[in-house]
This record gives C-alpha cells, structure tokens and sequence, in this order.
C-alpha cells in the first residue's frame, strides 16, 4: 500500500509520539515481475487435498461464526505442542501460544515484559521488526555488536548485555538477513549473562528453524523460565496468508501474554484454517527439504561465481560484495531488470535471494551470471 499523502496533512504535522518521526513502515518492494524471490515465501502452493480440508474446517467454523472463537484457541495450541514436541523435547500446550504472525507474538511480549522506561537489545543486521515493535511499544531499543561475518561475537555480546541492562533481549536464529544460525553454547551465555545483570527475557526467534541444519534451541527452556522460543506458520508451513505466530515457553510466560491480549484476538476461521495446516505437516515438511536443497545449490552456484556468500541455515541466501558504482542496489536493479525480485534491505554491500522453485533459481543464477560477466568485462 503507498504511503502517499495525497495532498494531505504531511505525516510530520500529526502529533506523533517521538520515537516514530523519520521512521518509515516495514515493507518490500510487491513488483509484477516473473520471479519474486524476496520475501523469503514458500514459493510452493499448498496441497490440494490441505485446501480440500482448509474448507472443511472452514465450513464447520461458519456454523458458529455468530459466537466468539475459543479466546484461548486450547485445540490449536494442543496441536502446536504436538508439532513442537515430534523431535523428543515434549511441550504441554500450557507451555505454548499463538498469535495472528511472530510479529504480534513479539508484540505482546514487548507489551508485557518492555513499555516505558524499559529497554530491548538485538544484534544487528537482524530483522527489523523486532526494533520496530519495540519502538511501537515505547520500548528504547539498542543494537548489539555482530562481528564481520555476521555472527554474534560471544565476549562482546555479553559485554553489552552489562553495559545496557536490557530488559529483554531477542537472538534471531537462524538470522534474518544473513541466514546465519546460533549455537547453543551463544545463546545459553548470552541468558546467563542477561540473568546476571536482573530478571531479562530473552526470546530465541526461530522463524526459519525447520530450514536449519541445526537443531532447535527448545530444549533451552527446559529450567529457564524467562527464555522464550518463537515460532511461524508462515515459512515452513507455506501459510504466510494465514498469519500465525506462536511461542513455547514457561507456562508463566503464557499467562503474562494474556494479560494484554485483545480479546478473541484469533479468529474462529485462523484457528480452523492452522488446525487443517498442521494435519499435513509431513507432506509440508516435504517441501522444505526440497528447498532446503535448493538453498543449498544456490550457496554452491553463487560461491562457484564467486560472490561472497554468508552461509545460511535458512530458506534465502545473503551474497556480495557489490562496491561498485551504485554498489548493492546497482546490482539489485540488473537482477530485476532480468525478471528476477530479490531484496536489497540494506546490509551494506549484500542482497538476499529466497529460495524459489528449480526454476525460479534458474532464473536467478541466469541474471546473477550476466551480472557477473558484466562486471567482469
């Protein structure tokens, strides 16, 4: 949607609150172009036989559309807790919730555990909703230090932590922009450290688990009641339109969320629609091991060029280094001009590519081959 004003009131007139002047809306660019590979979709549509059972479940949530959902939504959070709990680890749905996208996920811990006077920490390059909550929330946000291959750098990590006391702390794995994960050992100081300076949530945002080589942190929460593990339907499952977030945590945590929920904030047809998604979880982790392969052909093709790619664990890949004229976005504008919608979200030098379909990568490494070419001429 355009944030054109139209001849309007200009945006700086309103009374705003401080912390959001000369900010701009999270956004990428939705162009109509053949292959659109930034915004780190599911490029596969969902199985007929899910949609088939999508409007089943639908059908039966219409009888009742003129009653209110289950503001607890204790079948769906039942069956996220199955889901979580398949490799080992076992979740109680008491230890789960869900909420429309991670985002308001993040939101409503931001709500409960940040606010005035508190402060958030993440380590940037990271995603950029996670300030941008904070800041929607009157949280102060402060960025920690990366080191130049885009990990979290342990010593000066947990040297931040004690200089800027935060009140909560968000570690992404693995990492958006850079697809980079974050071991165990990482996360398991940083909580330690965050404990030692007072009482510090931090939440492991897990968004692109499944696409992993590693395993999940979940296990992590085991004894911690103040580490927090989110999660999406959005990626794995192939259901960014229904937007579902959810977090496993302390069963504490779960009751503090609720404390500043909307009333009934998932919809009868929400609950329904991920009910029928995570039936299907087998045939739709299907589909990320094909992508998991292709992501990886693609660090192989884009290092075979010899671009400078970050390795990922997730399903999109961070290369470069674009320094010449017009640096990364140059670069950005030769791919689109072949038909092919990567993001350019500002890392200095970088773009990132989703993975797509076979043929979507084709396209991808056709453009990025010319533009290699070219520039070597």
């Amino acid at each position: 949607m355009s944030t054109e004003n139209r001849g309007g009131t200009p945006l700086d007139a309103l009374p705003l609150r401080p912390e959001l002047r000369g900010k701009s809306p999270y956004g990428a660019p939705q162009l109509d172009v053949p292959v659109r590979l930034n915004t780190n979709e599911n490029p596969y549509p969902l199985p007929a036989q899910l949609v088939e059972r999508i409007a089943e479940r639908v059908r039966e949530a219409a009888r009742d559309l003129n009653r209110y959902p289950d503001r607890d939504a204790v079948e769906l959070r039942t069956a996220l807790a199955a889901y979580l709990s398949r490799d080992g680890y076992e979740i109680t749905p008491a230890q789960v919730w869900a909420a429309n996208g991670s985002n308001e996920v993040i939101q409503q811990l931001l709500q409960v555990f940040g606010g005035p006077g508190r402060l958030a920490l993440g380590f940037e390059p990271s995603y950029s909703m996670h300030g941008l909550i904070a800041r929607g929330t009157s949280t102060e946000w402060v960025s920690g230090p990366r080191g130049a291959d885009f990990t979290i750098d342990t010593e000066a990590a947990v040297a931040a932590l004690a200089t800027h006391r935060p009140d909560v702390v968000f570690v992404t794995s693995p990492n958006n922009p850079t697809g980079t994960a974050v071991d165990r050992e990482t996360v398991l100081a940083l909580y330690e450290a965050a404990q030692a300076v007072k009482p510090t949530v931090v939440v492991v945002d897990e968004a692109y688990v499944e696409f992993s080589h590693a395993d999940s942190l979940l296990p992590l929460i085991e004894g911690r009641p103040l580490l927090v593990i989110s999660r999406t339907m959005s990626k794995a499952f192939g259901a960014a339109g229904l937007r579902l977030g959810y977090l496993a945590a302390d069963p504490a945590v779960v009751d503090a969320v609720q404390l500043v929920r909307l009333p009934y904030h998932l919809s009868a047809v929400t609950q329904a629609t991920a009910l029928a998604a995570l039936e299907h979880t087998d045939t739709l982790l299907g589909y990320v091991e094909q992508l998991k392969a292709e992501r990886d052909r693609l660090v192989t093709e884009l290092t075979a060029l010899g671009f400078d790619v970050t390795p990922s664990d997730a399903n999109f890949v961070q290369f470069g280094v674009f320094d010449g004229p017009g640096g990364a976005h140059a670069a950005w504008q030769y791919i689109l001009d072949r038909g092919v919608l990567v993001r350019d979200n500002g890392v200095p030098g970088r773009l990132r590519v989703s993975t797509g379909t076979p043929a979507e990568n084709d396209a991808f490494i056709d453009a990025v081959r010319g533009l290699k070419k070219e520039h070597s001429a």
